[in-house]
This record gives structure tokens, sequence and C-alpha cells, in this order.
């Protein structure tokens, strides 16, 4: 078990690494939009199929908008890198976080800021559909629900402040910018550009396959971009396949 000592530490090493590794990090937000769209997603806000009360759904969707902030209207220019923390950090300075749910041990349970990788889930899915080149990111060990409805399997990114990040790099001469909008019901991230993007991404997964080992149900997939091979995704079930 992790100390909240032990927690902090790993934070405070963590952010000094990003500050001496030689990267520039988006940081500046502007309330003005980007003109042109590369990519929307939108991804639905609750899940009544968790087994846990649904206070918990409405305190992530209260994170979610906490942390949006953060979010909402980020530049990324060219030869930066987004991190997810370094944009989100002390996001809930001035607004707390509430408890909902988290992977805690392989084992959804209740903790403090639950839900933020609905977040770096929806970012990632974004951003394959560009020309963004991805610098660091790590799949849930155990997935706990269905994936979303027009997403295919293996594109999920889980992120845990001190030692799991998302990084995406701008290789490119085109400034990108996110926008994030809420409805009642659903969460929108949109990628936006100063400049008219023609080319379509087609993010697919393909061998799917469930493979038992050791009293355990791992689900492999073959993650494609148009049609490259970018990596094998491989993940414990944390519920049937018959259910997915």
């Amino acid at each position: 078990m992790v100390t909240a000592y032990q927690k902090v530490a790993a934070q405070v090493i963590f952010y000094v690494k990003m500050r001496l590794d030689g990267r520039r990090y988006s940081k500046i937000l502007c309330k003005e939009r980007l003109p042109y769209t590369v990519f929307s997603g939108v991804n639905a806000l609750y899940n009544p199929a968790t087994g846990f009360d649904m206070l918990y759904q409405e305190n992530k969707v209260h994170n979610l908008k906490v942390l949006s902030a953060k979010f909402n209207g980020l530049i990324l220019r060219p030869g930066e890198t987004f991190s997810f923390w370094q944009a989100a950090r002390r996001a809930d300075r001035h607004v707390p976080y509430k408890d909902g749910l988290i992977l805690k041990g392989g084992e959804l349970t209740i903790g403090p800021a639950g839900g933020l990788c609905q977040m770096s889930n929806l970012l990632y899915w974004v951003f394959l559909h560009s020309p963004l080149v991805a610098v660091e990111r790590h799949t849930h060990h155990v997935k706990n629900f269905a994936t979303p409805c027009g997403m295919p399997e293996g594109v999920d990114a889980t992120i845990s402040e001190g030692w799991l990040d998302l990084k995406f790099n701008n290789p490119t001469d085109t400034t990108y910018q996110i926008a994030i909008d809420f409805t009642d019901d659903t969460i929108t991230c949109t990628l936006l550009a100063d400049t008219p993007h023609t080319t379509i991404y087609e993010i697919k997964s393909t061998d799917v396959e469930y493979i038992e080992q050791d009293g355990k149900v791992y689900q492999h997939a073959n993650v494609y971009r148009n049609k490259e091979f970018l990596y094998k995704n491989i993940c414990q079930m944390g519920y049937t396949h018959e259910e997915a």
C-alpha cells in the first residue's frame, strides 16, 4: 500500500522529471476556438451498470467538469507536448474533486477524484485521429466496463498522478486546440486546428480474442490506424467477455 508520503514524493519526482526532460509542454489556454475541426469524440456521462449508487456517477460528472477547466481551450503549438498531468495539475485547487469510482488493486472501489480516466480515454481516442504522436500511454490492467459504442477495443488510456501519464507530441507546423463541451448526458472532446485537415484516420482493432491464464481471462487486441499497426493491447477482463 502506498503511503501519503510516498504518494507526495512520487508526484514531486514526477514533475521534476518533466521539468528536466527537455520537452516544451502545452500550457496556454485560449477562449477563442480555432476554426477547423480535426475530430470529435462523444461519450455518455452516466453508466447505470456499475453496481454502485448513481451518486458516484454524479460525482464523476462533477469531477470531469472541474478537470475540463484545465483542458478546454488548451493550445498545442508546433513542437510542444501535451501531458495530461502537466495540464491537469491542481485542477481541484479551488473546487475539490468528489469521491467516485476508481480502480485499486484491480478492483473497482470508491475513492477521491474518481472517474478522471474517462477524460484520458476520450482524449486518447481523439488524438489518435490526428497527426499527433503518442509519447506515453498506458492501458488499464483490468477492464471493468464494456467499450463505449462506436469505439474499437484497446484504445483506452489510464492515468495516475506521479506514475502514469498520457502524452502526445505535435511534430507538425499546425497549431491544435482541445475543446470540451457538456450536455446533460454527454461529454464531447474536439480537436481543432488553425489549418484545414484532409486526412481521414480510421482506428480499428482486429484479432480480438479472450485467453484464459491462471484462472483469469485476458483480452488481446491488435490496434491499427488506417493500415498501420500501432500496438497489441492486453488487459484482464473484470467481467465475462460475453457481456462485452
